[in-house]
């Protein structure tokens, strides 16, 4: 799995950072969270491919959603013909399908819009699921969490041998689960050779929110969060009152959740260059992992047990 940072400005766009987006990659398929003003653009600067099957959008604010109009165009120019489905937060499925057409045309590829409740899966695919959960903004807002499925535990083939399962098609039945039967009528079952269920990956993206008690339930042993961090300590009463976090109120998030790795998002135009304060502040709270990444900045999401 990979994130690719393509946004990571506050609500106005800089010379070193655009307005809020993500794309993640995994197993093929590419997922944008966001889709803020020039986001197309960052898509063809980094190269992150364009055949995004789904679009989740945290709330309506024009950072996170003016992109969407002119990224749809472009794929239509480009004779797309696969389904996309915008995902966007409760009582706001007209507003984006206004907003989709903008251009007075409709697209001649399948778009449908989808609102996302919160406590809900919003996409079941392939060993995994996206789940919608409520956040703390100044409008219908909701966060983001794929989380995989647990994988088949790892095969030991030197005990297998030892058991005299020969090499070959049995393997696979046992490490798919099933017990196998040997030519002298020995029976070997699978809690013999295969180890305990291993744990998929979870990635938390939270949209613009005040720190709440939900956000660290969702991020539990995250093995990525990504979090509103709009202000430094200087302006911690500015990020209550517009309904942002800090630098370290994300931290505490991070800590109280037990995830691994937290990167700082929609940080404000005022801190610049000045990233490391934040990320200073942050430290403070929490010891895992912590970084405000760079527009165009890919990380890789490895598995816990790597």
């Amino acid at each position: 799995m990979y994130v690719t940072f393509l946004g990571t400005s506050g609500a106005i766009p800089s010379a070193e950072r655009n307005t809020s987006a993500i794309l993640v990659r995994r197993s093929g398929e590419r997922f944008l969270f966001d889709c803020g003003e020039g986001t197309q653009r960052q898509m063809m600067r980094y190269q992150t491919g364009f055949d995004v099957s789904h679009v989740f959008l945290t709330h309506l604010h024009g950072d996170h959603i003016l992109g969407l109009p002119g990224l749809c165009q472009t794929w239509d120019f480009n004779d797309r013909e696969s389904p996309l489905a915008v995902h966007t937060p409760p009582g706001t499925k007209p507003a984006i399908e206004s907003l989709l057409g903008v251009a007075g045309t409709d697209p001649a590829y399948p778009v449908s819009v989808h609102e996302a409740r919160p406590g809900s899966v919003v996409v079941r695919g392939e060993e995994y699921e996206i789940r919608a959960f409520r956040t703390n903004h100044r409008t219908q807002s909701v966060g983001y969490a794929l989380i995989e499925d647990e994988r088949k535990g790892r095969f030991d083939r030197e005990t297998a041998e030892a058991l005299g399962v020969p090499v070959g098609p049995k393997f696979g039945e046992l490490h798919s689960g099933n017990s196998v039967e040997l030519e002298d009528g020995t029976v070997v079952h699978p809690e013999q050779v295969v180890g305990p269920p291993r744990p998929g990956r979870r990635l938390v993206y939270t949209g613009d929110t005040r720190p709440t008690d939900v956000t660290v339930s969702e991020a539990r042993d995250a093995d990525l969060l990504i979090h509103d961090a709009t202000f430094a300590d200087d302006n911690a009463a500015r990020a209550q009152q517009t309904h942002h976090a800090t630098a370290r109120e994300a931290a505490d998030v991070a800590s109280r959740a037990g995830a691994k790795r937290l990167a700082l998002v929609h940080v404000s135009t005022r801190y610049g260059g000045a990233v490391d304060r934040l990320e200073h502040e942050a430290r403070e709270a929490f010891d895992g992992e912590t970084f405000v990444p760079d527009d165009g900045q890919e990380i890789e999401v490895p598995f816990p047990d790597e």
